[in-house]
């Protein structure tokens, strides 16, 4: 595979791609999709993704698993996230093109690592669309239990790939609204746990869900760890826009980082507030949160049922809307780029004529959700089975990432930027390793079992002749 000419240049302590300020025909590839996000778009796009309430959905079982310093194990997520952020910010500039972690990985390192690394983020990417609408389904049936949770999750799902089907820019347009939406509920959770607390309610302020010296252990930090990142998931989706962004490519990795630092802080706010305020913490990590409610619950303390109901209605949004509405465009995009270069079949490539968005690829992740939400709201473990995969996947996909950046900036262009170029990427490596290695074993089980018949699938493929066809300048 023949590389992209670079130049020297400081940036990239000592190498610059030169088609890294450029479009994706420096690459070969024709501008199809529509440049019109700037980096205010970029970001809110992130942080709808990751959803500034998403703690609101799974706080109970990261509360349990962490043994109640589950603002911790958010600090630490965010911290690894942080590493991840940096690597991704690295490899957008180098390749500002659509793809996420399948390009980077892909032109990075090899063409057939990049099909492995697109095929594990593609759990992550085809499963979480699927996993927001069932958690929606359950949170609104909670409070409206004579609609069933499948009706939900089909009104979702018609709903957002009708929005996403009238184009990115609309897409940006609703985003912005909702964001400002979920912002105001979280300000008014907040306001009113903190007068709560200040009031003598619950616990009182402490820093027992930071640190508690009677039940803290690194594999326990990091085990809750594994459950919380679901939260970050996102932050990465922006990569998969590079080819409709308007600005540098250096908007791309700006944004990713400025979303996951606002969003992180968030979630380590909110999550503290709501340890001190649960009203049963010892019956919570011993018996677990089985219904979803303890977020709701630690609300209703604060400010009474008003504010339970408020905040459980707000997740049921911004999970079965927002959030999905940008999970099904990110894994359009991913379908789109992986099917451009021969990997998925090229009916996934089309794109629609006057809307500019990849409209087959759009309706197909439109349908997986729809069948895994109406099939796992039959299920009892449905959200626990979905959850596990997508963080799976997603995390042994950065696990590839990082390697990408070492292998393509010091092995291939002889970076000498030690810090952003090794040091990084190893600590990102490492600290996701070992998060991996603490995860629970379903996931570890169900997720190389997808590893394996990815490296299944790639073999067919080479064999068959269908080897990865990755464009260069010299093919224009």
């Amino acid at each position: 595979m023949s590389e992209p000419r670079t130049t020297p240049g400081p940036a990239l302590g000592g190498v610059t791609p030169a088609a890294s300020e450029q479009g994706v025909e420096s690459f070969g590839y024709k501008q199809e999709l529509k440049r019109s996000l700037s980096f205010g778009d970029l970001l809110v796009y992130g942080l709808v993704f990751m959803v500034p309430i998403a703690p609101f959905g799974i706080f109970g079982g990261v509360f349990q698993a962490s043994g109640g310093m589950v603002a911790l194990a958010y600090i630490v997520g965010g911290l690894a996230m942080a590493f991840t952020a940096a690597s991704y910010s690295q490899m957008s500039r180098a390749f500002p093109m659509a793809g996420s972690v399948y390009t980077y990985a892909g032109r990075g390192i090899s063409r057939p690592v990049g099909f492995i690394a697109g095929w594990m983020v593609l759990l992550d990417y085809l499963l979480i669309p699927g996993l927001l609408y069932l958690i929606s389904g359950f949170a609104i049936n909670s409070i409206l239990p004579d609609i069933p949770v499948w009706v939900w999750v089909v009104a979702f799902v018609l709903l957002n790939t009708v929005v996403n089907f009238f184009g990115i820019e609309f897409t940006a347009r609703v985003n912005k609204i909702v964001l400002v939406a979920e912002l105001i509920v979280l300000a008014i959770f907040l306001v009113i746990g903190v007068i709560a607390l200040s009031s003598g309610e619950g616990r009182g302020w402490d820093f027992s869900p930071i640190y508690n010296a009677d039940t803290f252990s690194l594999e326990l930090v990091f085990g809750a760890v594994s459950v919380a990142v679901l939260s970050f998931l996102g932050f990465d989706a922006i990569s998969t826009l590079a080819e409709e962004n308007r600005d540098s490519a250096r908007s791309i990795g700006k944004s990713m980082i400025a979303a996951l630092m606002l969003a992180g802080t968030l979630f380590v706010v909110q999550t503290w507030v709501a340890a001190l305020l649960v009203p049963n913490p010892d019956t919570l990590i011993a018996e677990g949160d089985a219904a979803g409610t303890a977020f709701y619950d630690a609300a209703e303390v604060a400010g009474g049922a008003w504010l339970g109901t408020l905040t459980a209605v707000a997740t049921a949004i911004a999970w079965g809307f927002a959030n999905s509405l940008v999970a099904q465009a990110a894994t359009s995009r991913l379908l789109f780029a992986m099917a451009r270069d021969r990997q998925l079949p090229s009916f996934l490539a089309t794109v629609h004529p006057t809307r500019r968005v990849p409209v087959n690829a759009t309706f197909l992740v439109a349908a997986i959700s729809l069948a895994l939400g109406i099939y796992m709201s039959s299920r009892d473990d449905g959200i626990t089975l979905l959850s596990t995969l997508v963080n799976f996947g997603a995390l042994s996909a950065f696990l590839l990432l990082h390697a990408s950046v070492v292998v393509h900036y010091i092995g291939r262009l002889k970076s000498r930027n030690w810090w952003l170029h090794l040091v990084v990427p190893v600590i990102g490596f490492a600290i996701l390793a070992y998060v991996v290695y603490n995860a629970q074993v379903a996931a570890q089980e169900l997720g190389f079992v997808w590893f394996a018949i990815g490296v299944v699938l790639l073999g067919f493929l080479l064999v068959t002749g269908r080897k990865p066809e990755l464009k260069t300048e010299e093919s224009l």
